[in-house]
Formats: C-alpha cells, structure tokens, sequence
C-alpha cells in the first residue's frame, strides 16, 4: 500500500478547484479591503448625517431666536421707500390700508383727511415696501395748514424708490395735473394706479384713460385697482416688488409702522369724528394727545380685586369756534359719547390691549393758520 496522498488526475481539475474555493473563500487581504471600503462609507454617512443634523440644528436655533412669524427672505430680498401721491380723495390711504392688510391711515369721504406723511411697512419672504401715505397735492393754499400739507406731500418724494401716482378712474382733474407736474419735475421711477376701476360699467372705457395718461407721462407701469374691494392688489405688489433695490430690509419685519401709539390715537379719534358729523364736522378740528400711561396687570390695593393690564389715555379735540364744539360735542354729548366708543374700540383691536379713552373738547381760535400752533400740534 502506497503512502502518498492521492492528488486529481489532470491539472485543469485542479486548477478549476482551486478557482471556485478562491471564489467562495476571499484571501485574508481581500477581505481587509473589503471592510476598509465599508467602514469608509459608513464614515462618510456618518459624516453626511452628522452635517444634516447640524445644519438642522442651525435653522431651529435661528428660528428659535427669531421674531414671531419670521419668514426666511429670499436671496435677492428686495426693499425700498413706496411714496403713494395724488389729489386728495382719490384714496391713497385706502390703498395702503388694503396693501397692509391693517388699517393705519384714516379714511373718510371728506377731502384732504390724510394732514401728515404716514410709513405703513408691508412686509413678505421677497420684499419690504414702506409706504409714505401723503397728504393729498392741491392748489388752494387758503391758509398755514394747507401749505403744509402740500410740503408734507412734495418732500415725500425725496430719497424714495418708487412712486404710486393714484387717480381716479373716472375723474380727471387740474389737481392730477398739480401731481402730475411734480412728478415731471423729478427722474422718479413711476407706476400708475387707476384706483375705483370697479365702479366703471363698461370695463373697457378704462383702455382710452390708460392711453391718455401713457401720452402725458412716461409711467414705468399702469395698474388699475379697487383698493376698498381688493381687487388687482396682488399683482400691484408684483409691480412693486419688481421696481425695488435688491437690500436689506430697513425696519424690522415685524413692524408695520414707524409712528408712535400716541400719533396713531390721535388720527382714529380724529377720523371717528369726521366719519360721525359728516357734512356738519368742522374741517379745521385736531386732537391733542395729554396723557398715554400704560398700567401693567395689578391687585387693586383698595378692593384687593385683581385688574387687567390697561392703557388709559386723555386726549382734547381742539376746534376754532364755540359752534364748531357744539357740534362735536352732539346733542346731550351723545356724538362726543359714540366717538368715544369708535375710536376706543379700533385703538383696542389696532393696540391689542384695553384702552381707557377720556375727551374733552375745546376752542382754539385760528389754530390752522398760526405757524407757532401747528408747531405744537405737531404739523
């Protein structure tokens, strides 16, 4: 009997064995660079996942710290000044209102409400437009408070973007053409606003007005709108978005006005007592604001109840003659009581607090034509 191991009888069956148990079988060093690429990429996931996560905890964290209903802003956010202009009552405080969503600038249907330049701030993830509400440009400079209303509404154009020139849709008159002249006057950028196009029966008597104006003023655009029904709103704000800078925004993006509580009062007590007299309403009234104080939620010490937290305000309606109080104040005081009542109610949802609102009316003879009481009264 032989000792020697038996081996196959031809070397191709040997080498095809050794073939499949290399195959079945990886060397030790293979297997080594097999692990290696394995672990390389679990790294690099670990390595991806780990940047996701940061990056993640990034944006809550500056989300956390952000303002209430902070929205991220495009790369090219753009923002700028919108001046909006036009004769008085064509509804330029309308407009602003409705482009807000929020009701800052008083409205009423007696000419010239609007006496100062008001900054109503719209703010969206594109743009920030902040709206200069003027005074309506008029011809008739009758006395000191006219003057300045119109330099009120002239000096709006300086340092803006944009201009919103405002007419009526169907109306055209020598105070568009005033307006008109100051803008010629400047290399302003300009969009036409064709306000009230709702009230137009024939929707295509608009085409022959938008003609008349593209010949008499080289507009960047025209747009015609309803501002009290919201109508062609959206693509204003196109329109407007796409003539501002590309930049930061100016205020913050939750603000929606520069000017003070105090101011803001005043105009809703003086807008409730012209939308409640109507005709009769003395248009040379003003309010003064004399006291704004702010009490914080407390126990009464007295009664040992527990009271909200309340803004208490005193404000005095001046007006020019003793007539001219007898109507403000109404017959028995009830005008003066439901002005009260008005003015408290949109200061409460405009301040989202409680107001306590205390009147008085008094005279103050020939305050609208003296320069020293404009002065104090803060024209």
């Amino acid at each position: 009997m032989s000792n020697r191991t038996d081996v196959p009888s031809n070397n191709e069956d040997s080498t095809n064995d050794m073939i499949k148990k290399t195959e079945t079988h990886p060397s030790q060093d293979d297997a080594l660079t097999n692990d290696t690429l394995t672990n390389a990429a679990l790294t690099n996931k670990s390595i991806d996942q780990s940047e996701d996560i940061s990056l993640e905890n990034d944006m809550a964290i500056e989300e956390f710290f952000a303002p209430s209903g902070h929205t991220r802003m495009a790369d090219d956010f753009k923002s700028g000044y919108v001046a909006i202009v036009g004769r008085p009552n064509v509804g330029k405080s309308t407009l602003m209102n409705h482009l807000l969503g929020q009701k800052l600038s008083i409205t009423s249907r007696k000419p010239q409400t609007t006496r100062h330049r008001i900054h109503g701030i719209l703010s969206n993830h594109e743009m920030q437009a902040v709206f200069v509400d003027t005074p309506g440009i008029h011809r008739n400079e009758v006395r000191a408070i006219n003057e300045r209303m119109n330099k009120a509404a002239v000096s709006a154009l300086v340092d803006v973007d944009l201009v919103l020139f405002v007419v009526d849709s169907d109306q055209w008159r020598d105070d568009d053409l005033l307006t008109l002249q100051k803008l010629g006057d400047t290399d302003l950028t300009v969009v036409l606003v064709i306000n009230k196009s709702d009230t137009l029966k024939d929707k295509g008597s608009v085409l022959p007005l938008i003609e008349t104006f593209n010949d008499s003023f080289d507009f960047a655009d025209i747009v015609p709108v309803s501002a009290l029904k919201n109508q062609n709103l959206d693509r204003l704000q196109e329109v407007i978005a796409s003539h501002l800078p590309v930049a930061a925004p100016i205020y913050d993006t939750e603000q929606i006005t520069d000017r003070s509580e105090r101011f803001l009062a005043s105009e809703i007590i003086r807008e409730k007592i012209m939308r409640s007299a109507g005709d009769e309403v003395p248009y040379d009234l003003t309010v003064q604001i004399d006291a704004f104080k702010d009490e914080p939620a407390h126990t009464d010490p007295k009664t040992g109840r527990p009271r909200k937290a309340c803004t208490f305000i005193d404000a005095t309606i001046y007006v020019e003659r003793s007539g001219q109080k007898a109507i403000v104040i109404g017959d028995k005081g009830q005008r003066i009581k439901q002005v009260g009542m008005d003015a408290r109610k949109d200061m409460e949802q405009l301040f989202d607090k409680k107001i306590m609102l205390t009147l008085w009316v008094k005279v103050k003879r020939g305050w609208s034509d003296d320069e020293r009481a404009l002065t104090s009264l803060g024209y």
